[in-house]
Order: C-alpha cells, then sequence, then structure tokens
C-alpha cells in the first residue's frame, strides 16, 4: 500500500546518514484520502463500526506496574529525545506523507484536505482512546519505528516468516511472492519478503538489539529504554500489548545496503501486521495483501532498472507511486499473474483508491486516491485488452507505456 516509500540508495554511506527524530519519523501507512468514500453496503458501515468500537480499552494498571513506570520515568535524562537524534545511525526513509498522516491522525497538526476515506475511518477508530501520555510515550521512545527497523535490519530470510499477527496471510502471501518472482523480467531471487510484528515490542532481546543498531544507543541506554517500553506496554492498555495496528501499519520494500557492523542487507520487502489487518476489517482482505505486495515488487523494478531519479519533488514521487500501482494491477489482472475477475479487480481498486493522500506539496506526495485508481484501472486495462492474452510485457516495456499516459493519469 501502501508502499509505498521513498528508499535508500544502494550506493549511500551509512555513515552519514542522521536518523530522523521518533517524532517525525514515525513512518506509518496511514493510507487517507481527499474525498470521502462511501460505504458500498450496510454490511461494510456495521463492520467498520463494530471494529471501532472494540478498539476502546478500559482496562487499567496495576499498582506494581505504576510503581515501576514512576521510577523509570524518574530517570530519564531531560534531553533524551535529542540524545536518540544525535546518536542515530540509520535513516529509514519511508513515505514521508505516512510520517505526516500519522501525525493528522493523532492529532499533531491540521489535515490540509477531507480525509474521511474508509480506512481512515476505521484507523481513527482504533485511536480513539488514544490520550495525550500514551501520544507522547509512543512518539518519545521511538516504538512506532522499532518493529520496521528490528525487521529490516536483522529479518534476513525469507523462510519460517509468518505474516498476520496469527500467520493467517502467509499461505496467500508466500504463493504470492513466488508468482510475482516468475512473472517479471527482473532479478528477484534475492529479493526477500519478511515480515513487521508489534510482537517485537514485547520482545526485550529485540528491543535492545535495535535500539542498538538503528538508534545508536549504548547496551546500557539501550537495556534502559527497552525495559521502559516493556512497562509502558503494561501501563498504557491502548498499546494493546504492541498488538496496536498502528506499529505495524506499514508495508515497504527497500534495495539492499551495506550497514556495519551488521553487514550488508539484502533487497527487501517487508510486510506489516497492522495494515493487512486494517484492509481485512474494512473489507478487502480478499485482494488487499496481494496487491499490497504487488506494489512493493514495482518498487524493486524501479531500483533496477534505475527509475528513481535524483530529484525530490512531489510531481517525482507521484510518478514512481502511481507506476508501482499500475505494475501492481497489471500483475493482478494479468491472466499469468492473479488472474483476477472483475469483482476482485474492483476491490483491488479500491485498496488503491484508499491509500491516496492529498499533501500536494509535500516531496512524499503518492497522488490523490482519484489519481492512483486511475492508474491501477490502467494497469487493468492493460492487461485485460491485450491482443495477446499469453504475451507478459518487460518491465521495460510496461514502464514506457505508464510514461506515455502519466500525463493524462495525473488530470484525475
Amino acid at each position: 500500500m501502501p508502499i509505498l516509500l521513498k528508499h535508500l540508495p544502494k550506493h549511500l554511506h551509512m555513515k552519514n546518514i542522521k536518523l530522523l527524530t521518533a517524532i517525525v519519523a514515525a513512518s506509518f501507512v496511514l493510507f487517507i484520502g481527499c474525498k470521502k468514500e462511501k460505504e458500498s453496503t450496510d454490511s461494510s458501515s456495521e463492520r467498520l463500526r463494530s471494529t471501532n468500537q472494540a478498539a476502546v480499552r478500559t482496562s487499567r494498571p496495576t499498582p506494581a506496574a505504576l510503581e515501576k513506570f514512576n521510577k523509570l520515568k524518574a530517570l530519564l535524562p531531560a534531553n533524551f529525545q535529542k540524545k536518540f537524534q544525535e546518536n542515530a545511525k540509520l535513516t529509514l526513509k519511508q513515505h514521508p506523507e505516512y510520517r505526516t498522516l500519522i501525525r493528522q491522525a493523532l492529532k499533531l497538526e491540521a489535515s490540509a484536505c477531507n480525509n474521511n476515506t474508509t480506512l481512515n475511518q476505521w484507523l481513527g477508530g482504533q485511536l480513539s482512546d488514544w490520550n495525550e501520555d500514551v501520544i507522547y510515550y509512543v512518539l518519545a521512545t521511538g516504538m512506532l519505528d522499532l518493529p520496521a527497523y528490528d525487521a529490516l535490519i536483522f529479518e534476513n530470510s525469507s523462510a519460517n516468516q509468518r505474516f498476520g499477527v496469527n500467520g493467517e496471510y502467509t499461505q496467500r502471501l508466500t504463493k504470492t511472492f513466488k508468482d510475482l518472482q516468475r512473472f517479471w523480467n527482473i532479478q528477484t531471487q534475492n529479493i526477500k519478503m519478511v515480515a513487521m510484528h508489534g510482537s517485537t515490542l514485547t520482545d526485550r532481546t529485540k528491543l535492545i538489539r535495535t535500539y542498538r543498531a538503528a538508534f545508536g544507543l549504548s547496551t546500557s541506554d539501550a537495556e534502559f529504554y527497552a525495559d521502559f517500553v516493556l512497562i509502558l506496554l503494561d501501563v498504557f492498555p491502548q498499546y494493546r500489548g504492541g498488538n496496536h495496528p498502528i506499529f505495524t501499519f506499514n508495508a515497504f520494500a527497500q534495495p539492499s545496503f551495506n550497514f556495519p557492523p551488521n553487514g550488508v542487507i539484502p533487497d527487501k520487502i517487508v510486510m506489516g501486521d497492522g495494515i493487512l489487518e486494517a484492509y481485512t476489517a474494512i473489507g478487502f482482505g480478499d485482494v488487499a495483501p496481494q496487491a499490497i505486495l504487488a506494489h512493493e515488487m514495482g518498487h524493486h523494478i524501479q531500483f533496477q532498472i534505475n527509475l528513481f531519479t535524483d530529484e525530490n519533488s512531489p510531481e517525482a514521487t507521484r510518478r514512481t507511486e502511481l507506476m508501482a500501482d499500475a505494475y501492481a494491477a497489471y500483475y493482478l489482472s494479468h491472466s499469468r499473474g492473479a488472474s483476477m475477475q472483475w469483482k476482485r479487480v474492483q476491490q483491488f481498486l479500491q485498496v488503491f483508491f484508499n491509500i491516496g493522500d492529498c499533501s500536494f506539496n509535500s516531496d512524499g506526495h503518492h497522488g490523490t486516491p482519484t489519481q492512483r485508481m486511475a492508474a491501477a484501472e490502467w494497469g487493468y486495462r492493460v492487461a485485460n485488452n491485450a491482443q495477446k492474452q499469453g504475451y507478459i510485457l518487460t518491465a521495460q516495456q510496461f514502464t514506457a507505456l505508464f510514461e506515455a499516459e502519466l500525463p493524462r493519469l495525473v488530470t484525475y
């Protein structure tokens, strides 16, 4: 979805990269649109209401947890947020608009447009019980980034991965990944598909290694903040023990890069539990996992045939994101791809509609909901209207067609 991000180039020297602060770098796929999407059926409206009602938590922390929390809080240095920034070793350059949109969802800044897509309504309901303290600590400790960093740095094999909190998407995503590897004429064997889990936040060992590797903290500081995160999960039930979808509300692609002393990080696609949960909750669980994964594979096409430019502008980012939408739709519709029929095609078009944004002046602008749906619909037509139904366009051929179509797509 959305993926879906701006990526680190392979030649980038990691020692020269600084980490964005946790408040600025909250990097999650909060897909927000520019106009209200009308609920298609009463059942989907009821599903949205029921899941949002279930989001409100009323349990209270134990006295022992509160006592430990207060002791650890008293030990926090006055400048601990600044310390994260100064010592950081890695920047995960995910979509800037996601950082903006999460701030909007958490009421940290105003939205530039009406952001009332079904997906955003659902996410807003999931955050309905988050108060200022809940928001402050999750941002100040980098909790929103920890699962993504851990998956990026330490999950370097596709083997034994499970997707979804209970592994419910594993079989489907594994099959789709293998199909995508065969479908496109690029080198895909070295790409790893890995999962991003909120359970990372409950694992002290993973927290410590991630604080050390990504935030550059000493072992003692990493241990302190790991313990602080663990007690935060006990004190604030709003975090749902790490399983709140906001912690993994993302999917992204990343090219290989060298990250001493951890070695070479391979080409990778990271799929978050939260984004999969969200689309299932609003009725698109049948197609969204495949659509999100196909979009991310589209970014690896762009890496390999050098379609990213040095230009840092809303137009440049919109171009590559709409292109990835079109790649995904072509695969999903093609008779030798996912071969989805019209009913499912309509669903995945809605998936792309829900991931549009209205950050027109942001370097991370990915296209409006209608533009993203138009790009996906165009990709579907390329596959559906082809005279040779069994022929798969090369990535280069498809890209040339897309570049010619882009001026029309952005008029939507």
